[in-house]
């Protein structure tokens, strides 16, 4: 089977019933996530969601239950499950960071921030001026497109290394001192202040993040409408498909040979 990198023409039914390409009208497929990027993609969506959702609880905990306290044990329940989504969500950021190497460029993306690069805010500044309805057709990425890169790599990147920074400072606290929590995580206390200053910007870190995901979400079911390329299906499938003939802006300097490909 041919690379799907090729751009081929859409082939649509004629009044006949038979096929006949469309007229400026081509699809073009490259292979860009690879599968232990899209697998921790869903993972950390999950572990997100989770650890959202109990440390919402454990910072506005629910209203005593009645009876004696020995026969529930609710809030052990939520702190538990917090703490292993945790676990869930540091290992696999330790192995994103290790496909980070060992996968293609695309996967070096979410650590990277190319902040000397005048041409790459440039694109920044025109992908924030399309999604603010200011610019009439935005440039296509196999990749991340600039202003994602932004926001993934402060939010994502940079955002989880404090999440879990705090988060194993504050499990310190009931580890105690001596455990490898404390000896690894203990000094970021005082460093805060106290324990409930960690607390707060633990609470606020993952408010961030929320608001991340939320804007995440529009963005990529409103890319997949307005821009004529595949978002939401890229991370099922690893393939990114474009309903146009433009080359992607990313592509654009890239010789064929670092290009992607995905045979069948």
């Amino acid at each position: 089977m041919a690379p799907l990198d090729d751009a081929k023409p859409v082939a649509t039914p004629d009044e006949e019933g038979t096929a006949a390409p469309a007229a400026g009208r081509f699809l073009k497929a490259i292979y860009v996530y690879e599968v232990p990027v899209r697998v921790w993609h869903w993972i950390n969506a999950l572990a997100i969601t989770v650890l959202s959702v109990t440390g919402y609880l454990i910072a506005n905990p629910l209203p005593s239950m009645p009876g004696e306290a020995s026969a529930h044990f609710l809030m052990g329940y939520i702190r538990f499950v917090h703490f292993a989504a945790a676990y869930i969500f540091a290992v696999g950021f330790i192995g994103r960071l290790y496909w980070a190497f060992a996968g293609n460029h695309h996967a070096r993306q979410l650590f990277r921030f190319p902040f000397w690069d005048l041409h790459w805010w440039g694109e920044l500044i025109l992908e924030a001026r399309w999604y603010l309805f200011l610019a009439r057709k935005p440039k296509l990425y196999v990749g991340h497109n600039p202003l994602a890169q932004f926001a993934m790599f402060w939010v994502i990147a940079v955002g989880s290394v404090f999440m879990i920074v705090t988060g194993f400072a504050l499990y310190s606290e009931g580890a105690g001192q001596g455990s490898w929590q404390d000896r690894l995580f203990g000094w970021v206390i005082p460093l805060f202040g106290q324990s409930m200053d960690v607390h707060t910007w633990h609470h606020m870190g993952m408010w961030a993040i929320l608001l991340f995901v939320m804007v995440h979400v529009y963005a990529a079911v409103r890319e997949d409408i307005m821009s004529r390329q595949s978002i939401i299906s890229t991370m099922i499938s690893g393939v990114r498909t474009f309903k146009d003939a433009e080359v992607p802006a990313d592509e654009e300097h890239e010789a064929p040979a670092k290009r992607v490909k995905h045979a069948g």
